[in-house]
């Protein structure tokens, strides 16, 4: 087993010890507040004028009046909507400034609040909110017209109206006094349900002692301070921009700039001019961001870059050391059920000699890799990572197929291993290993390796169906710009690095590599178009 209380140094995780979470005794920060609306509470009460919020429209709304707006709305809730400590509330909204505040809101109330994907279309909403048992709705107006389809009464629904000319909840005004701070550490603050069908989909209940916990480790490795500046411009309902991003900058009391979309050129922009210092996004985000180089030689305000989600290159990596020598970038891994962080690489990884590691187990997280057999394998051998610890969910919302142990070991579905220094190397997912005939490929290393190749920017990996060895590897890779490589240029310049049985068998060329609503790349969607060229050829 890997500790990560060994992983860090002791200055680091100053205030922290055995603290009982949920029946558990676990290796967190002791004395934390109560829920995410007490950190609201108490950064305000700290520095009321400071700027929390730049949101989409360019509003500028300081810690006290997020407090204010959070007040009402909350007020609001618990006398209209009639929620109350326990209830489950949909949010259903984009990256706008009455986001932040229905997230605290229902905070306040001593409700969970579940994040509904702007992404889905009417039917998938619906679904979800069935599958969450939803008590009540915040949601912007621009979903107004579905309300017939929705599980619930008018009554029980919200609306952020008018958020382009002004304030979205105008009408909350004057309800501050009907809404008392409710909820605990061991309180269900945020469920977020797994990517994938909603009818397949888990939904994953974090508590506030999770939520808080991980905002708090990001702040200790990070050294994230009140002169810091974040973007969302990735979706802030999963836990990257949700946790990671936003609720970790309101407990600092650092400013969070909101986008309601990606867009490369804008991000940069923002960047630029208003000197964020604290970039976290997704491999596909990162990569969207070079070709742009360009236009935006200089950044010399970005102080660390953070990369989850998905394998991010080693080369990629580099490219941006290159951009910003200044500048951190580092690999976080994590999943909604670890609220955001689990392994954090310690150092800059493109200038590390462990460059291509995933990172070490944060504090208050511990780590196993285990084979089929359930036993701890040895150093440097690959097999299951399973994580336990204070950020770790304790269970899904009426589900249970096995995925948490007794004793809170998360079965992850990832393949790993590690050194004795616990530094941990994520190769793959379980499913997404190629078995060639016996022989393991897995997708992640045979993708580093492609975007070596002079000429490929980007590739994703995937298996397709063979008569002889069961199954063989495949690739959609993306061009520099200006490269006209092709599959058998790519296959040449790869006999030389790798064995003969993990070379991809075809590839397709495509703009962009497919990604899933998760913003993960997606290796179905990859075979699918590998499948439908052989198809047309034959």
């Amino acid at each position: 087993m890997i500790s990560g209380s060994r992983c860090w140094s002791q200055t680091i995780q100053r205030g922290m010890g055995s603290v009982t979470l949920s029946g558990r005794e676990v290796y967190s920060f002791e004395g934390m507040r109560p829920s995410l609306y007490h950190l609201l509470a108490d950064t305000a009460a700290r520095t009321p004028d400071a700027i929390a919020v730049v949101d989409n429209w360019g509003r500028k709304t300081s810690f006290a009046e997020l407090l204010s707006h959070v007040d009402n709305l909350a007020g609001l809730l618990v006398s209209e909507a009639k929620v109350a400590p326990g209830s489950r509330v949909g949010l259903l909204m984009h990256a706008d400034l009455e986001f932040v505040v229905a997230l605290f809101a229902i905070s306040k109330a001593g409700a969970t609040c579940v994040p509904v994907p702007t992404k889905y279309r009417e039917p998938e909403v619906v679904s979800l909110m069935q599958a969450a048992d939803l008590t009540a709705l915040v949601a912007g107006e621009e979903f107004e017209r579905w309300v017939p389809s929705l599980p619930l009464r008018p009554s029980e629904i919200v609306f952020a109206r008018g958020v382009e000319d002004g304030y979205g909840f105008a009408e909350a005004e004057g309800f501050s006094s009907l809404c008392e701070p409710a909820g605990g550490l061991d309180d269900a603050a945020i469920m977020m349900f797994t990517s994938g069908t909603t009818s397949r989909a888990k939904g994953v209940v974090l508590t506030n002692g999770n939520v808080i916990h991980a905002a708090m480790v990001y702040q200790r490795l990070m050294g994230t301070t009140p002169a810091d500046s974040c973007l969302i411009p990735i979706p802030i309902y999963h836990v990257t921009g949700l946790i990671a991003l936003l609720i970790q900058f309101v407990y600092v009391g650092a400013t969070t700039y909101l986008h309601r979309l990606f867009d490369a050129r804008r991000v940069l922009a923002c960047v630029r001019d208003r000197k964020i210092t604290y970039l976290h996004g997704s491999p596909t985000s990162f990569a969207e961001l070079l070709p742009l180089r360009g236009e935006f030689p200089e950044l010399p305000s970005v102080r660390c870059m953070l990369s989850g989600s998905s394998y991010e290159p080693v080369g990629t990596m580099r490219h941006f050391h290159q951009w910003m020598p200044t500048a951190t970038f580092q690999v976080v891994y994590g999943m909604t059920e670890t609220a955001s962080p689990a392994l954090l690489f310690p150092l800059d990884s493109p200038t590390s000699v462990f460059a291509g590691a995933t990172g070490k187990p944060v504090p208050g997280v511990d780590a196993r890799i285990v084979d089929e057999r359930g036993h701890e394998v040895p150093w440097g051998e690959t097999g299951e990572l399973l994580l336990r610890g204070a950020c770790v969910t304790a269970g899904y919302f009426r589900h249970d197929n096995g995925e948490i142990e007794p004793d809170g070991w998360l079965h992850t579905g990832d393949v790993a291993y590690a050194n004795e220094e616990g530094m941990v190397w994520v190769v793959d997912r379980l499913k997404d290993m190629i078995n060639r005939g016996g022989e393991k490929v897995w997708c992640s290393a045979l993708e580093e390796v492609l975007c070596e190749v002079p000429g490929v920017s980007e590739s994703c990996v995937a298996g397709i169906p063979d008569e002889l060895y069961g199954e063989v590897p495949v690739a959609a890779i993306v061009r520099d710009p200006g490269s006209d490589i092709t599959g058998p240029q790519i296959s040449e310049a790869l006999a030389s690095r790798i064995a003969h049985f993990k070379i991809p068998v075809h590839y397709v060329f495509v703009d962009k590599i497919p990604q899933t609503r998760g913003d993960k790349p997606d290796r179905g969607a990859v075979r699918d178009a590998v499948l439908a060229t052989l198809n047309r050829e034959s």
